[in-house]
């Protein structure tokens, strides 16, 4: 057809029918969706994951839009987003929320950010959308927290509060920098999604991991545990394709090693130069690169699961020690250690459990306990745990002992034995003299995230690490253990 045929009003008019009534057909692939995006929002949506088991963005606006779909066979929708600052996360997630409005209809969809501002800003991406073309969509004009669709989906920003929440009943909920949540505000919004007969019911977490002991930490481990889809992408999923950069002159060659030649996003590369130049090492791998969390509060920022984790088993020809810190609405922890000649200390095995008895624990020793009793050469433990209780007038150290396992304790203050640890973990000279069975899952969650004092909160001054009630008790085990082994004084031994 020639320029001038198509310039005629008649074929404008076609063609502009034929672009609206494409604009009302559900994409039925993952290419179809990316197509849709691109044509009808302007927004090209990266499609390639580059780093080794990162995922691309469209895998995650796939995901969400997909599930409903006959024959996706999934029980929830749930998903866990783990991006870089300005990976775009909010823009996408605001994506599937104008998406999911227009093809699913009565879909109830709630946005919960971090703060207000954070909830404001996926929505008036969604207001964005709304205005490109999209307005016939709506059954009334949208309101300052609120809009409805003629399907009768609609959607709607929640303020931070447990009050707000509760009471919902909604298919739909993206929580926006969850890092930045309240608890208790989480923890109402887990119980608010329900599914309908064509609905499936969904609980989106995104965010940047900021610390390695937050809430966006948790929700990584425990998504793992359950299977829940984890979509992890950095700025190389988002960055702009390099082509004529040499890689020996380029700042972010240390990083790169060619990634970039492999991208397809939008992030300008010079962008992303200046904010490397003025942030440290540390906020740059964390915020952008998703490398691990800023560790500048942490206690042992020096272990490295590539390091200190290892399938170590038990040896026979090295001693064998227990460590033990008592608990019962807190955790009882139990570790199983050997000791090479060289001082190199191997952790084969915890054991961690709440709510039982002290005979339940002293049972599970003896029966986790991989040689015979008289062979373990020693169970340090919490020197608390030999004090006499007003109630049943025994203790726990006398407790274990009836059961055969002899226990032995040296009082000492908490920084010498953390002091210890991390000597063992990084010495002045750089060498590494712990190693955990990956099996040692709590110890190892524990050595991760084990914290100082948040900077609002009233120990902000203190030198000694936040008790916690969860990371600190496998912690104070391990240090019993090398205050014990290491003590320059005789070891107590608990007689009656």
């Amino acid at each position: 057809m020639r320029q001038k045929d198509l310039e005629k009003p008649e074929n404008i008019n076609k063609a502009s029918s034929i672009y609206e009534s494409i604009r009302k057909v559900p994409p039925q692939t993952k290419q179809d969706l990316c197509n849709y995006v691109k044509v009808f929002l302007g927004i090209d949506i990266p499609s390639r994951s580059v780093c080794p088991d990162h995922c691309s963005p469209l895998d995650y606006l796939w995901h969400a839009y997909s599930c409903d779909m006959i024959g996706a066979n999934a029980s929830n929708g749930d998903a866990v987003v783990w991006a870089n600052r300005g990976g775009g996360k909010t823009r996408i997630a605001a994506v599937a929320t104008l998406l999911e409005s227009m093809f699913k209809p009565g879909c109830q969809t709630r946005i919960l950010g971090g703060s207000l501002e954070q909830s404001s800003r996926m929505y008036e991406y969604l207001v964005q959308f709304v205005y490109n073309g999209f307005e016939n969509t709506l059954n009334e004009p949208i309101r300052r927290e609120r809009c409805n669709f003629a399907n009768g989906s609609s959607v709607q920003i929640l303020p931070q509060s447990s009050k707000s929440i509760r009471g919902q009943h909604i298919q739909k909920l993206r929580c926006d920098e969850v890092e930045l949540f309240d608890d208790e505000v989480f923890t109402a919004a887990k119980f608010i999604t329900k599914s309908t007969d064509d609905i499936t019911a969904a609980m989106e977490v995104l965010s940047t991991m900021h610390r390695p002991y937050g809430l966006m930490q948790k929700l990584i481990a425990s998504a793992q545990k359950n299977g829940t889809p984890i979509f992890k992408w950095c700025i190389w999923e988002v960055m702009e394709k390099c082509t004529d950069r040499s890689c020996s002159t380029c700042p972010l060659d240390k990083y790169c090693r060619g990634k970039a030649k492999q991208c397809d996003g939008y992030f300008k590369i010079d962008d992303c130069i200046a904010q490397m130049r003025r942030s440290s090492t540390v906020a740059f791998e964390a915020e952008m690169l998703c490398m691990r969390p800023n560790l500048d509060n942490a206690v042992f920022p020096d272990f490295d699961p590539d390091i200190h984790i290892k399938d170590v088993g038990y040896a026979e020809l090295l001693p064998l020690y227990r460590a033990v810190d008592f608990g019962f609405v807190n955790p009882f922890v139990c570790l199983w250690i050997q000791v090479d000649e060289d001082g190199c200390v191997y952790v084969i095995d915890e054991y961690v459990r709440t709510r039982a008895t002290i005979d339940i624990h002293g049972q599970e020793m003896l029966k986790r306990t991989p040689t015979a009793e008289t062979s373990v050469r020693a169970t340090f433990c919490d020197p608390a745990g030999a004090g006499r209780n007003d109630v049943t007038g025994t203790s726990p150290v006398k407790e274990l002992r009836s059961l055969g396992v002899k226990c032995r304790y040296k009082k000492s203050g908490i920084l010498s034995g953390i002091e210890l640890i991390r000597r063992a973990i990084r010495s002045g000279d750089g060498k590494n003299k712990l190693v955990i069975n990956p099996k040692c899952t709590r110890l190892i969650e524990a050595l991760r995230c084990y914290h100082y004092p948040e900077n609002n909160s009233a120990d902000r001054f203190s030198e000694l690490p936040d008790k916690d009630g969860v990371y600190d008790h496998p912690i104070d085990a391990l240090r019993y253990f090398f205050i014990g082994l290491n003590s320059s004084g005789k070891v107590k031994v608990i007689k009656y």
